[in-house]
């Protein structure tokens, strides 16, 4: 069984690294310099508060800066959740990020899966209201979902968050892959109307920094981001993940580039494997889903190529990849290794 997360160069010999969802365009400039400004402030301790990057960021978002809270990646805000409610049962929809299951094994909560079928686009159907009883305190969704890429239909997440409001059940909605998506796609413009909603994102993936971590929950309970708050450790934000983010929120038109080229290539990736005669499943990220009998991790990492085997997600079998969207000419590189391994 491969690694639970992409990324591992540090096992493998790899010259191009398709296993990782970060923007193919890198580190914007503006982030960079940030950071290198940062080096000589190594000496103070960070501001234990963020304030000016939670300014900075309740002002993108148009939501009050008391409604956020900032994490050591978003993996660190997902624990601070879990500590803080320690819930009896959380319902997970599968396949999904396998973070889910990690922080909820790690308060020793029970875990009830709701599979989403090939049939259906790996989408959620009404069958999950049914799986929305009393006894379930957290509902974990992905918008849109990792390793399928597919996004959440605004009603049916209101209707969700309706039922889970009338319950008593906390939605944790991560929104880490938001970015790359077309239009208005983030709901966190509903954060007024639903106090059991915890929204998580991240800069890690559309700013292409997953080294520097650093995450955020957005919430309307004010008191309750207190108390996870009290979970995290202090100066869990180095001066690096805070000045990196506060340049973030500065490249309004560097993610709408990010989001043209990565919708241009995702596209290009998909037509051109499509050929190929692999199955392609249709999403909204940064990264295409696909599915071959060919074994196409082991053939590719031969050639220096790392893409994500899929088959230890739940709800997955062996035969599903994940590949990310990189530019033009790595695209180019990687479906002419394909072809030759499939040939």
């Amino acid at each position: 069984m491969q690694s639970i997360h992409g990324g591992d160069i540090y096992t493998n010999k790899v010259k191009l690294d398709f296993s990782v969802n970060v923007n193919p365009l890198g580190i914007p400039k503006g982030v960079e310099d940030a950071m290198y400004q940062a080096v000589v402030r190594c000496q103070q301790y960070p501001d234990i508060r963020a304030l000016e990057l939670k300014e900075a960021v309740a002002k993108q978002l148009a939501v009050p800066k008391e409604y956020l809270l900032f994490g050591n990646g978003a993996s660190e805000v997902f624990m601070g959740i879990m500590h803080t409610i320690k819930p009896r049962k959380v319902l997970i929809p599968i396949p999904s990020f396998y973070g889910y299951q990690y922080v909820t094994e790690a308060v020793e909560s029970e875990i009830s899966y709701y599979f989403m079928e090939k049939k259906n686009s790996f989408l959620p159907g009404k069958e999950l209201f049914m799986m929305l009883t009393e006894d379930i305190d957290i509902l974990f969704l992905a918008h849109p979902n990792n390793p399928t890429g597919k996004r959440l239909e605004r009603d049916y997440l209101r209707e969700v968050l309706d039922i889970c409001r009338d319950k008593g059940i906390y939605v944790v909605l991560d929104e880490c892959f938001i970015s790359f998506c077309e239009g208005n796609a983030s709901f966190v413009s509903e954060i007024e109307e639903y106090p059991n909603l915890l929204l998580v994102q991240a800069f890690t993936k559309i700013y292409a920094i997953p080294g520097v971590r650093l995450g955020f929950l957005v919430s309307s309970n004010k008191g309750f981001i207190q108390k996870i708050a009290n979970q995290l450790p202090e100066w869990n934000l180095s001066v690096f993940a805070q000045e990196a983010g506060i340049a973030c929120v500065k490249e309004k038109i560097f993610v709408e580039q990010t989001v043209e080229y990565v919708q241009k290539e995702r596209v290009f990736l998909s037509k051109q494997l499509q050929k190929m005669g692999l199955e392609v499943f249709a999403g909204e990220g940064n990264f295409v889903l696909i599915y071959t009998q060919v074994p196409l991790y082991e053939l590719l990492l031969e050639r220096g190529i790392l893409i994500r085997d899929c088959q230890n997600f739940k709800g997955l079998s062996k035969g599903y990849y994940r590949i990310a969207v990189k530019s033009r000419e790595d695209n180019i590189i990687l479906l002419r290794e394909i072809g030759e391994c499939l040939a």
